[in-house]
């Protein structure tokens, strides 16, 4: 099979980072613990709000790249992946660079490295081509690689991503929803359901 999968949210999870993030900079309270959704909703309701939240996305997409985690389960997926001969194409939709972000980071360059420093093209490690790593400007670009890459399944967080209507018929769409499943389509609470629902 050749099977794609987002990136942000789907393989690497920032939760923490967030909240980290949103405590260091005051913009709530030092007890905060809440995911990346509280943190969003969280600053939209200060002044400014929805500045101050695309800063602190280019903030921790690109100078904290490196404090991402992998989410639980994608690691034993991808080895399942790379032990059956499945192809692995990850395509997501990332802008090169932050909104309002000082250090000008290149988003897609900090995703790859986290990538690297996780084993994701070593070939004792999972063994992706660093070609099957693809980041599009647009949600439609990504849509239209997606299709043009004919993936089998595609696997991804955003449901409006997987319900789009460009989304190719053909290709297997499965939601990482934790817990927020879409009632069209396969949902799923995390990679452990994902892996059985596939193998």
């Amino acid at each position: 099979m050749r099977i794609g999968i987002d990136f942000d949210n789907t393989l690497a999870g920032y939760d923490h980072v967030f909240a980290l993030a949103a405590r260091q900079r005051g913009l709530v309270p030092p007890d905060f613990d809440g995911d990346k959704r509280a943190v969003r909703s969280a600053l939209r309701a200060l002044p400014e709000g929805e500045r101050q939240w695309m800063a602190l996305q280019g903030e921790v997409y690109g100078p904290r790249m490196a404090e991402a985690r992998m989410i639980d389960g994608a690691d034993r997926f991808l080895a399942r992946c790379r032990a059956e001969g499945h192809e692995v194409v990850i395509i997501s939709h990332k802008t090169e660079f932050g909104h309002f972000d000082p250090t000008a980071t290149n988003l897609r360059d900090a995703a790859r490295a986290w990538m690297t420093a996780k084993g994701f093209f070593d070939p004792g490690g999972f063994a992706l081509r660093p070609e099957n790593v693809v980041f599009e400007a647009t949600r439609a670009e990504k849509i239209a690689r997606i299709t043009a890459r004919c993936c089998d399944i595609f696997i991804d967080d955003l449901e409006e991503v997987l319900l789009d209507p460009a989304f190719p018929a053909a290709c297997r769409r499965l939601h990482l929803a934790g817990e927020s499943p879409h009632p069209g389509l396969e949902s799923f609470s995390g990679w452990a359901e994902i892996h059985d629902a596939v193998f």
